[in-house]
């Protein structure tokens, strides 16, 4: 007979202790640390997240009713709720956020090796950039002063389409432009770089240009330009205009840079879009198809909102959200890593929901992903034995 440990334990062997341990290591996460290891933080704040746990009192009792389960998680029992706090407030939350590359480095070599179709024809790395509000209450999280009467943060993210992971992710604190943040970033020459027009920085997408890197955006209806070529338009619906143009802004600068700027009529929203990038070469239809493609990461934010903890935190320190949000974003490539690995077309939430209701069930992960609603091989027999109306 095949023994199994519970689905919960099976998802954290996906975190080699030993990665774990050097990773607690480099970060000296557990300097001052008594009796509560990191790894012990680390299964109860994934269980807040999978569990959808509301507070530290839910975390700990959750796992203290599964006491005898606890073994497999690599825990000697459940922390006590002032024990659990304090990790969260001093332990180095970046403990999380290399854990989350190394998950990720998972991931990505799920979808190397996966056959798939691309959805547009272009082979360059398609990358989505944005960032959500998290909102906070000022009078509680007053180190994240955002407007008067209001506290935040601000979560910036990239998305890459190949396989829609998050491949970096940073917080800051509420105020902070989108554009600094972005500037920080370095893509690989000939990666295409999409995001709305809260990112309109014309000295920054020179530089882009320079580095052989594209960009597609919305141009800002103020804009200061001037058109030095128009282009044929192709015999296709949508496509009205597509323009070579240059920024007075960067001319003055002693800049030369050229871009384009494409309208294209949306048939669905019933509106014309006008369309920024420096891609010189794809289709005008294409240029609108690629910026179609950012509602990819507006649907990662909702996912991550609407299914994990990361609207409301058992931590008013910065270092404890920070911790929550990381092991957020953990839970949530976790979540990813199970849909690329299993043949059932999972969607996000479906997962999510019956994830949580399935943690401490006895049964193999993998033939659960792949088959959610079949009975284990072993209940099968005993189940057809049943006299009618009991099976």
């Amino acid at each position: 007979m095949n023994r199994v440990c519970s689905i919960f334990s099976q998802l954290l062997q996906l975190f080699p202790r030993l990665e774990f341990e050097s990773s607690v290591r480099k970060h000296k996460a557990e300097r001052h640390a008594r009796g509560f290891s990191s790894w012990g933080q680390f299964v109860a704040m994934l269980f807040c997240q999978l569990g959808h746990a509301q507070s530290l009192r839910e975390i700990c009792g959750g796992l203290a009713a599964s006491e005898g389960k606890l073994k497999h998680l690599g825990l000697p029992g459940a922390p006590a709720r002032s024990t659990l706090a304090y990790a969260n407030e001093h332990r180095p939350w970046q403990l999380y956020e290399t854990v989350f590359q190394q998950l990720l480095e998972k991931c990505q070599s799920v979808v190397a090796n996966r056959p798939g179709k691309r959805k547009l024809r272009f082979k360059n790395k398609l990358l989505s950039l944005d960032a959500t509000v998290i909102a906070l209450c000022v009078s509680v999280f007053d180190w994240a002063q955002f407007r008067r009467t209001k506290g935040a943060v601000k979560l910036h993210l990239l998305l890459d389409h190949e396989g829609h992971l998050p491949s970096y992710a940073v917080l800051t604190e509420g105020k902070q432009h989108e554009v600094r943040v972005a500037r920080e970033l370095r893509f690989a020459p000939g990666t295409v770089v999409v995001m709305d027009r809260g990112y309109t920085d014309y000295e920054w997408f020179a530089e882009l240009t320079q580095a052989g890197v594209y960009f597609v955006t919305r141009l800002k209806d103020n804009a200061d330009y001037e058109v030095v070529e128009e282009r044929e338009i192709p015999q296709r619906k949508g496509v009205q205009r597509d323009q070579v143009i240059f920024f007075y802004k960067l001319a003055q600068a002693q800049v030369e840079c050229f871009f384009r700027r494409v309208e294209y009529y949306d048939e669905e929203q019933d509106q014309v879009l006008v369309f920024l990038t420096n891609h010189m070469t794809l289709a005008a239809a294409t240029i609108a198809a690629v910026y179609k493609e950012r509602w990819g990461i507006e649907l990662f934010f909702k996912a991550l909102k609407q299914n994990l903890r990361v609207k409301t935190f058992v931590g008013t320190s910065e270092n404890a959200l920070q911790t929550q949000i990381w092991t957020a974003l953990i839970a949530i490539l976790l979540i990813k890593y199970l849909q690329l690995r299993s043949r059932f077309g999972w969607s996000l939430s479906n997962l999510v929901a019956l994830l949580r209701q399935q943690l401490f069930v006895y049964r193999d992960l993998w033939q659960w992903i792949d088959s959610p609603f079949q009975p284990p091989p072993l209940l099968a027999p005993a189940l057809q034995q049943l006299p009618l109306g009991l099976g």
